[in-house]
C-alpha cells in the first residue's frame, strides 16, 4: 500500500480560511471555476516536501488576507508502517516551522517521509526558457530518488554565495577561497553524481514500460570549463577560474550552470523544437517515469500533483493518463475546471468540488455522477 495523505487541514492558507478533508488513498480529482482555490490545495500538499512548494512562494506570500495572522497546514500521512502527523506553520514575518509527530524537525526530514512529484502549467515552457528552471526540475526529480541530494544542493549554494561575496568585494587572497572551494567541490560532485543517477533511473523507467506518452532521452550539458566529475578536479577548476570569476563578480563554472537537454525519442527531435502539445506530453511522460521508477525501487508510488493537466489533453490521452495513475496506485491530486474532465475516473478517484464564496474557498467531497 502506497503512503497517502489521509487528512488535510488548512488554516488561513491563501484563499482557504478553514478547510478540512479526509481521503482514502485513491486519486483526488479537484474541480471548480478558475480562482476557486484548487491550486492552493495542491500547493499545500507540495509543501509537505522540502523546498518552497510548487509556486516557490515565500511564507509571507501565502498568508490569507485580510486577517494576516499566519497560516497552518496539518496533515496525517498513512501507509505501510506509517502513521505520521505533520504540521507546518508560519507566523507573520517569520519563516516556516515544521513539527513532525509533535517534535520540531528540519525541512529536509520531509524528504524521507513521503516522496512528491508535480507538474504545473508554469512548467509548460520548460524546454524553451532558461536553464534555471530545467535544473530545478531535474533537482526535484533527483531529490525524489535521493533524499540527501537536497543537503548537497544547500551546502553548495551556501558556499557559492559566500565565494561570490568575496568575488564582488574584489578579495584576492587565495586563503579566503580555499575552504569555500573545497566545500563547493565536495557538495558539487555529489550533485553531479546524484543527477546522473537520476537520469539513469528515468531512462530505465521509460525503456521498461509501454505507455501512451512519448519517451524523452535526457542528458546534462555542462558549461565550458567544467571539469570531469570528482571533487579534486572541481576544486582545481574553481581555483583556476578565480581571475575570470573576479572580473564577472560571480562563479562561472560548476553544477549551478548545468543544463538539462531532452530529445523526443521517436522523432529524434530536440524538445525545444517540438510542438506545444508534444512538449507537454514529454513532461507528463517524465513525471510518470519518475513515479514508476520510485515505485519499482521502493515498493511505493509517490504522491503525484498535476495542476490543470486534464484540460490540455484530448479524451484518449486523458483516459490513458488516468489509467496509468490508477495502475501505479498513486494518490494523484489533479485539478480541472469541471467534473466532466474526470468522468473517465469514475469511482476510481475521490472527487472534490471547490468553490469561492465571499472571498473564501470552500471544498467538499462529492460522489461522481453515474
Amino acid at each position: 500500500m502506497t503512503p497517502y495523505i489521509a487528512n488535510l487541514s488548512l488554516s488561513h492558507f491563501r484563499s482557504h480560511r478553514r478547510t478540512r478533508l479526509g481521503f482514502d488513498g485513491r486519486p483526488v480529482a479537484l474541480y471548480g471555476p478558475n480562482g476557486a482555490g484548487k491550486t492552493n490545495l495542491i500547493e499545500a500538499v507540495s509543501l509537505l516536501s522540502p523546498g518552497r512548494g510548487l509556486r516557490r512562494a515565500a511564507a509571507e506570500e501565502i498568508i490569507r488576507r485580510p486577517e494576516a495572522i499566519g497560516w497552518k497546514i496539518a496533515a496525517t500521512i498513512e501507509g505501510p508502517g506509517l502513521g505520521h502527523e505533520v504540521e507546518i506553520t508560519a507566523e507573520p514575518g517569520q519563516p516556516r516551522s515544521l513539527m513532525l509527530d509533535g517534535k520540531s524537525a528540519p525541512q529536509l526530514a520531509l524528504a524521507r517521509l513521503i516522496r512528491i512529484v508535480w507538474l504545473v502549467p508554469a512548467q509548460d515552457r520548460l524546454w524553451i526558457e532558461g536553464a534555471e528552471g530545467r535544473r530545478r526540475f531535474l533537482d526535484r526529480m533527483t531529490l525524489s530518488f535521493l533524499p540527501d541530494h537536497g543537503e548537497a544542493v544547500l551546502t553548495y549554494e551556501k558556499s557559492m554565495r559566500e565565494r561570490n561575496r568575496l568575488l564582488k568585494d574584489d578579495v584576492r587572497d587565495p586563503g579566503w577561497y580555499r575552504a569555500l572551494e573545497r566545500q563547493m567541490a565536495e557538495a558539487g560532485s555529489r550533485m553531479v553524481e546524484n543527477r546522473a543517477e537520476a537520469l539513469s533511473r528515468l531512462s530505465a523507467a521509460q525503456d521498461d514500460t509501454a505507455t501512451a506518452f512519448p519517451a524523452a532521452d535526457l542528458s546534462l550539458i555542462e558549461v565550458e570549463g567544467t571539469p570531469a566529475p570528482g571533487p579534486d578536479a572541481l576544486a582545481d577548476a574553481l581555483a583556476a577560474s578565480r581571475p575570470r570569476d573576479l572580473s564577472a563578480g560571480r562563479t562561472l563554472i560548476g553544477p549551478h550552470r548545468s543544463d538539462l537537454a531532452a530529445t523526443y525519442r521517436a522523432k529524434d527531435m530536440a524538445a525545444a523544437q517540438c510542438s506545444t502539445g508534444e512538449q507537454k506530453a514529454l513532461l507528463i511522460s517524465l513525471i510518470l517515469a519518475n513515479a514508476r521508477a520510485l515505485k519499482a525501487e521502493t515498493g511505493a508510488a509517490p504522491l503525484v500533483l498535476l495542476d490543470e493537466v486534464a484540460a490540455h489533453l484530448d479524451a484518449g490521452r486523458r483516459a490513458a493518463l488516468f489509467d496509468e495513475i490508477c495502475a501505479l496506485g498513486a494518490q494523484a491530486w489533479m485539478t480541472g475546471t469541471g467534473p466532466e474532465l474526470f468522468a473517465e475516473l469514475g469511482d476510481r478517484a475521490q472527487h472534490v468540488a471547490v468553490e469561492e464564496q465571499g472571498g473564501e474557498s470552500l471544498a467538499r467531497i462529492e460522489e461522481p455522477s453515474p
